[in-house]
């Protein structure tokens, strides 16, 4: 009996696997609430443009931009750094402190919320890691995401520096990459998280899942385009739907030249490639969960079926802001349900695909001679 509990102490099976279980679910809750913070930081972000308040802080302080203005002195010494950008002088020439303030705030929540997602990932990753909490294969997508977070604070002040210049805002390419790493870091976000968690349905078929892995993309690249939409102010300019300046097919699509600058330059043709993007996304969609049914994979189908459902509502609320001229709560909806889509999308892909397999791995064996003569006692 001593021997019994003496290897029962040193090697249980059960044990182990709840450790596991209980350290997933650790890491997972972690993960959701940077998830969550993400979101809040497109939102806020999504705002700081809409607002045009992005130019307002005309220099990158990592440590001691967290410290707003305190005193009437630092609020002028803000305010004459803006008199100096193109922005001031060429559209907000004459504007008052108090409505500095205003697009300064913006600004200043979206970097201070940046920080915050920041230091919340690398204080959890460094803790859970210290604790030896973290598996080995899910170590390295952890520092990868760390790593491209470090790279988007960059990116962000790349995008910022094209409109102190020369631009009255910033340039359209560098918002849609920026736009577009922060869904990245989302997605790879919920992936892991969703890998982590327990999966009621077996994986399923290899079809199925590069199906939903290319929905995800499909996904990234609509949003992508929608950093061009809002980079051109291209939701004002035609407000009809279905149709769009009196013709499905408006003309005016490549009045620039070379072509390709048509893609990401023309506010017309970007306005139309995005509608068009969003069809091709509800189609796929619609196809995917179809599929789903007629394979008989209800469990995976039925979160087909729910994505379908947030993509609808997603071209809804798509239409409104279009026809209310992107009114500012309807466009931040509509940026705040795609993000939805988005993370619907890569939980839904990675279900596909089923849980990590588990680290431990115990096999049950004897362990000493005592262990073996008292089970053949």
């Amino acid at each position: 009996m001593a021997a019994t509990s003496a290897y029962s102490s040193e090697f249980d099976p059960v044990a182990a696997t709840r450790k596991e279980d209980r350290n997933r679910r650790q890491i997972r809750l972690w993960l959701y609430f940077v998830l969550v913070l993400i979101f809040a930081l497109v939102l806020v972000g999504g705002a700081t443009r809409l607002t045009d308040s992005g130019l307002s802080i005309t220099e990158w302080k990592p440590i001691h931009g967290v410290i707003p203005p305190l005193d009437a002195a630092q609020w002028q010494e803000e305010f004459e750094k803006y008199k100096q950008i193109p922005e001031y002088t060429e559209i907000n020439a004459g504007m008052s402190l108090d409505e500095f303030k205003t697009i300064f705030w913006w600004e200043w929540a979206h970097r201070t919320l940046a920080r915050g997602v920041g230091l919340v990932f690398a204080a959890g990753l460094i803790g859970f890691w210290s604790l030896g909490k973290i598996e080995r294969r899910v170590l390295p997508r952890l520092i990868g995401i760390l790593l491209l977070g470090g790279l988007q604070g960059g990116i962000g002040w790349w995008m910022v520096a094209s409109g102190l210049t020369e631009r009255t805002d910033v340039s359209q390419y560098r918002l849609a990459v920026h736009l577009t790493t922060a869904c990245l870091i989302f997605t790879a976000t919920m992936a892991v998280a969703r890998g982590l968690a327990p999966h009621s349905g077996a994986p399923s078929s290899r079809g199925f899942q590069i199906g939903a892995g290319l929905i995800v993309l499909l996904v990234l690249i609509q949003i992508f385009l929608g950093g061009f939409v809002a980079g051109l102010d291209a939701g004002l300019a035609y407000n009809t739907w279905p149709r769009m300046d009196g013709a499905w097919i408006p003309s005016g699509l490549d009045t620039l030249e070379p072509g390709w600058r048509n893609l990401f330059e023309n506010p017309k043709a970007v306005q139309f490639i995005h509608r068009v993007g969003a069809y091709v996304v509800a189609i796929a969609v619609l196809w995917h969960a179809i599929a789903g049914f007629a394979n008989g994979n209800t469990t995976h189908a039925r979160r087909a079926a729910i994505l379908v459902l947030l993509v609808l509502a997603q071209m809804v609320v798509g239409i409104l802001t279009l026809l209310w001229a992107v009114p500012l709560h309807t466009a931040l909806a509509h940026q705040g349900l795609a993000i939805v889509v988005l993370g619907w999308a890569t939980a839904h892909w990675r279900g596909t695909k089923g849980a990590y397999p588990p680290q431990t791995r115990v096999e049950v064996r004897p362990q000493t001679d005592g262990w073996a003569a008292a089970q053949g006692a």
